[in-house]
């Protein structure tokens, strides 16, 4: 009798973040039945206690690099990972927790902690690309669960995701919204960000947060000074721009034009 193939094997990390991107998992509802029989999901802590050792053929790693120890385990996870794919604000772009990037840690926790020596943290919240090879980002604050079910798809079928890459402004086009920032001149990321969330907040005549970071080519800086034109100050589009992609390279370029 031949032999069963083995099914890959599919390992969930987390490290600094709210776990919101790994429940977008267990969101799944009817797709996680298909994921569950298409895969092993050898290490999930979020979802069971099993642990099952040796190599990962997936791996999906929520969360930023805040600790040393955290700096070290990623890199144990790469190692064991035949593909690494992070999900998540935190894992894509240091996450809201990046805000310290801007300021002083260590008066931080000297304000929060009664015994801030016991605090072993870094100066910095950063994405773990910048500590190991990435495979493929997903973005979101939280994640699209239609995409990553595209993602683990892809995966098993040995293809590139198909992820959108175009901005805010074309889902909300193609949900016939009108457009918040000219009608009502609310401010509005939507121009300068990802899409991913369906154009969930102009959906509500509310200006976009900017959840999925900024999309492959945006321009912030002709965004932030339309923006000034419509009256915000430049504490307000400082701060507009240090939100769940505080960190993002082109989000943060923006912010500090504006100031420190």
């Amino acid at each position: 009798m031949a032999e069963t193939a083995r099914k890959p094997r599919l390992g969930v990390w987390k490290f600094a973040s709210c776990d919101g991107c790994q429940l977008s998992l267990l969101d799944c509802e009817d797709e996680l039945l298909a994921v569950a029989g298409a895969v092993d999901i050898a290490y999930f802590p979020e979802a069971t206690r099993g642990d099952v050792k040796g190599r990962y053929d997936l791996a999906l790693v929520e969360g930023s690099i805040t600790t040393p120890h955290d700096a070290e385990r990623i890199r144990d996870v790469r190692r064991w990972a035949r593909t690494l794919v992070t999900i998540g604000a935190c894992a894509t772009a240091g996450g809201i927790q990046a805000l310290r990037n801007f300021a002083d840690v260590a008066e931080y926790a000297a304000v929060v902690y009664a015994r801030p020596d016991y605090i072993d943290t870094l100066a910095t919240s950063t994405p773990i690309a910048e500590h190991v090879p990435v495979d493929f980002e997903l973005r979101g604050c939280p994640i699209s669960k239609h995409q990553l079910v595209e993602v683990i798809a892809a995966f098993l079928a040995g293809r590139r995701p198909v992820t959108p890459a175009h901005s805010v402004c074309v889902e909300c086009k193609l949900r016939g919204n009108v457009c918040v920032t000219v009608a009502h001149g609310t401010p509005c990321l939507g121009p300068v960000t990802h899409a991913g969330c369906n154009a969930l907040c102009p959906s509500y005549d509310r200006g976009c947060y900017g959840c999925y970071g900024p999309k492959e080519t945006p321009n912030p800086a002709a965004l932030g000074d339309k923006l000034q034109e419509q009256g915000m100050d430049a504490d307000a589009l400082r701060r507009v721009y240090r939100t769940f992609n505080a960190a993002a390279p082109a989000f943060r370029e923006e912010s500090e034009r504006h100031g420190p």
